[in-house]
Order: C-alpha cells, then structure tokens, then sequence
C-alpha cells in the first residue's frame, strides 16, 4: 500500500503538535481548555475518560478513541465500564436518528407549525409501533443500555447528556437532563459532562487536522 492509501495512522497522530508551530496561539488555546476540561473536578477524572470514550465513538474519531481508552485504562477503567460507556453511546446516536423521526412524522403529514423542535413532538414517538417491527427491538435495546451495570443509572446518564449535545438532539438533550437530575445528577456534573463532550468533539476536528497536514505535503 502506498503513502496515499492509508489514510489512517496511529504514527500519524505525532503531526499534532506541528499546528503549535503553524497556528500556535489558538493551538495552545484549545489545548489549556481540553486539559481543564478532563481533569478532575465535580466528576472524576476517570470517569470523564469514559465519557470521553463515549463521545469518541460518536464522532468516531480513531485517534480520540485510541487516546482515550488508553488513558482511561491508565486511569483504572474496566473493559467492561469502557464497553457499557460505548453501548450508551450507541444507544443515544441511534436514539437521535429515532427521536428526529417525529420531525419526519410531522414532514409527511403536513404539519405546517413553524416551530421545528417541540417537546411534545416526541410523543408522536410511539406512532413507528405501528410504522416499524424494528421500533420495539430498538426501544428494548435503548432501555438495556442505559440500564444500571457496571455503571450506575446516573452515570449512564451524564454520558447520555455528553453524547446528546454532540448529536445535537434537543429531544435527547431535554429526556437525559431531566433523567440525569432525576438520577441525582448536580447542575455541576451536567456542565463538566458537556464540558467533555465539548472538548472532544473540538479535539475530533483537530485530530483530523493530522490527516490534512499529510495531504498538504502530498
């Protein structure tokens, strides 16, 4: 395979800090909030990894995820905390797509309101009972999820809150909060989350920003 071909290296990943060099003030910027971001506050630095392994798999960045795991294994993770943290992940980036379903259901039947986003759209949720044998196998699935394991309900919801503000679900983001509060979760630990979500979502882009050093030179 030729240099051009493999567009993704793990070895590639050590470009990062050349935008130190070609973009140093905004690189150092981002690089203090990321650090600020992660570290240990009214969450864990531990569990911020593994929210931050949740959001890497939303954005399916393959450097974050390589980075994060191996932090958060430093930091005492479990294989099994990582994989409940990815199952949430899936769940609520799935849970998206479904949850913006209502807003087809509205599309098609002509609903002419000008207001995109209502909370109560989403009871129009349950209509795809009737649309889809695949609705029930999803919501089964959803609930398992987000169900206490390895990680406690409330945990499971933080990640749910982090996950949807990267899919930028306002129905997500409405159901988890509210769940999270419920759950225990302080008005604190729901900024910290997003916090993270926040950091890796950015952090994806300037990953990537690696592979675009390698083309430049190409």
């Amino acid at each position: 395979m030729n240099h051009q071909d493999s567009l993704f290296k793990k070895s590639n990943f050590k470009r990062i800090g050349e935008f130190n060099s070609v973009s140093p003030e905004i690189f150092k910027a981002f690089i203090s909030f990321e650090k600020l971001a992660l570290a240990e506050g009214k969450l864990t630095a531990k569990f911020k990894e593994i929210i931050a392994i949740a959001i890497a798999h939303t954005t399916g960045c393959p450097y974050c995820i390589e980075a994060h795991v191996k932090q958060a294994k430093k930091n005492g993770v479990s294989k099994e905390e990582m994989a409940e943290s990815i199952m949430v992940a899936t769940a609520l980036k799935a849970g998206s797509a479904m949850a913006h379903g209502v807003n087809a259901l509205n599309a098609y039947d002509g609903n002419d309101d000008d207001e995109l986003y209502r909370a109560s759209y989403i009871n129009r949720l349950r209509e795809f009972t009737q649309l889809s044998d695949s609705f029930k196998a999803f919501g089964s699935f959803d609930q398992q999820a987000l169900k206490a394991g390895t990680l406690s309900t409330k945990e499971k919801e933080l990640i749910a809150v982090a996950v949807a503000h990267t899919t930028g679900c306002p129905y997500c983001i409405d159901i988890h909060t509210k769940a999270a509060k419920k759950a225990g979760a302080t008005k604190e630990e729901l900024a910290e989350s997003i916090m993270v979500a926040t950091a890796l979502k950015a952090g994806s882009a300037l990953a990537h920003g690696v592979n675009a050093l390698v083309a430049f030179d190409e």
